[in-house]
């Protein structure tokens, strides 16, 4: 099965000399814009807010976008730009693939060279062996992309997985009805019992596995079952307090800010995470940053400059 390639700086509108902070920032605003939750058509903005997801799982994270710089779009070729002037992880050439799934969120590219513990026949652990021996199937892996509202209220999923025939005859597909779990954890297994590759000489079939990955917020970080959230605040607001309209996953809140919060402080709303083991839920954490303008008007600079003068705030130590 052909693998193809994806472009993911042009998935998310980005130079391939873009620096992280702004391939950050595009991700940030595409997702906020495809974002199933606000999408006009929402089975087109899931399907968008996948492919930007899987771009920025490689690009976002630079040991993965040198791994994909390396590759480069004639990836297929036997002799081209890679180091040692080799192609795929095998050394050379088209990784074999003989499954590609459907329903996971992530591509048989994205599959091919950043997914789970494959080797390049798609089983890892129990598989091979010849037919003349009694041996069990192997296990397959791949990755499936979870949002956030799914861990918080679990979902069911169609997968499907096709499998390449090894005689040459028709390829035979597969659907499944995946439960996720609410829950759910990054890099925990979802298992579908003997739904691997077939065992030889009537030995059981191995096992599907599906490794959770969990799909980037434009929003929020996760960290265990809590939430963060970057609260930018105007220097009066920090100074004066303010109530701000933050989003939550139950839908947007108030939350209250205390006069005088400084950089940096954590302010906390309870509840308002993900599932914890035990039952309940972590916390939502507003994580304060203190924004200035990168301009002013001349009215303006003359309002700060008189602050300036009549404060008596002193920010550090006289050397």
């Amino acid at each position: 099965m052909a693998v193809k390639y994806k472009d993911y700086y042009e998935t998310l509108g980005v130079a391939k000399t873009a620096t992280q902070d702004e391939i950050k920032q595009a991700f940030r605003k595409l997702a906020r814009i495809h974002h199933p939750d606000v999408a006009k058509n929402k089975t087109a903005g899931e399907a968008k807010f996948k492919e930007i997801n899987e771009a920025y799982e490689v690009l976002g994270d630079p040991e993965k976008r040198t791994k994909y710089d390396e590759l480069g779009p004639n990836w297929q070729d036997p002799v081209g730009a890679a180091p040692g002037g080799q192609r795929g992880p095998n050394g050379g050439g088209r990784m074999p693939n003989d499954f590609e799934f459907g329903g996971t969120g992530y591509s048989d590219f994205f599959e091919s060279f950043f997914g789970g513990s494959r080797d390049g026949y798609g089983s890892f652990g129990r598989g091979g062996g010849g037919r003349d021996f009694v041996q069990p199937g192997g296990d397959v892996e791949a990755d499936i992309m979870v949002t956030l509202e799914e861990v918080l209220n679990g979902s069911k999923r169609k997968i499907t997985l096709r499998r390449s025939s090894e005689d040459g005859g028709e390829d035979r597909e597969n659907t499944y009805n995946v439960t996720i779990p609410a829950g759910v954890r990054e890099g925990q297994r979802i298992r579908l019992s003997g739904q691997g590759s077939a065992g030889t000489g009537g030995a059981q079939a191995g096992d599907l596995y599906l490794r959770v990955r969990l799909a980037r917020h434009p929003d929020f970080n996760v960290k265990g079952s809590d939430l963060y959230y970057d609260l930018d605040l105007a220097p009066w607001e920090a100074v004066l307090g303010v109530s701000a309209k933050i989003p939550t996953l139950d839908g947007a809140t108030t939350l209250k800010v205390a006069a005088g919060t400084t950089a940096g402080r954590l302010l906390r709303l309870r509840g308002l995470g993900l599932p914890k083991d035990g039952g309940g839920r972590g916390d939502l954490y507003a994580t304060a940053r203190i924004q200035v303008p990168a301009t002013v008007t001349a009215e303006e600079r003359g309002l700060w400059e008189k602050l300036s003068a009549g404060s008596t705030f002193k920010p550090r130590k006289e050397a």
